[in-house]
């Protein structure tokens, strides 16, 4: 007789956050200037109904370069998880590195584990919440979330079109995870 395992914690869907949910403007952090890329929020509530859990992970050098405080990324992720609410979907977490090894403010001038390429947000977040990598993904749109991706041992995505709903969908991301 053999024994099945089964995978212990949740499955997550690690999104980066500039590009991926939110139009770039460069430094997005006002909110007066969020706009979702579009099919944004029905990605994230089918992931959300697949059953992964919805983790952002975001590097946000803005903070290092003295152009907002880390408040500020707080609110602009809150006005985030408020808006997509009103679509039936939500964020899990939201993780954010605000350091960066060339910064203008020197309490952020740290070539941190956690700003990707390097994959230690995700590993907390693994850890934090319970989750399984081994059913998990990374959606991101430059090839330093692919290197997080890669460094953490789960697939990414790299997200270069105009609907991420559709680039879920594509690539079917969006059906159950299976356990391993």
């Amino acid at each position: 007789m053999t024994e099945t395992t089964v995978a212990s914690g949740y499955p997550a869907a690690f999104l980066d956050r500039d590009g991926v949910i939110n139009v770039d403007v460069g430094y997005p952090h006002l909110i007066e200037t969020f706009r979702f890329i579009p099919g944004a929020p029905e990605a994230i509530k089918a992931l959300n109904d697949a059953g992964y859990r919805v983790v952002v992970v975001s590097n946000q050098s803005g903070v290092a370069r003295g152009l907002f405080t880390e408040e500020a990324v707080r609110v602009f992720n809150q006005h985030i998880a408020h808006s997509l609410a009103s679509f039936g979907a939500k964020i899990d977490a939201f993780y954010f590195c605000p350091y960066h090894p060339e910064a203008a403010v020197e309490r952020y001038r740290v070539d941190h584990h956690e700003r990707k390429p390097r994959p230690g947000m995700i590993e907390r977040a693994a850890s934090e919440m319970t989750l399984d990598l081994t059913r998990s993904f990374l959606i991101g749109d430059r090839e330093t979330d692919i290197l997080a991706a890669s460094a953490a041992g789960i697939p990414g995505y790299l997200f270069k079109e105009n609907n991420l709903f559709s680039f879920v969908e594509g690539h079917g991301l969006s059906t159950p995870p299976q356990h391993v």
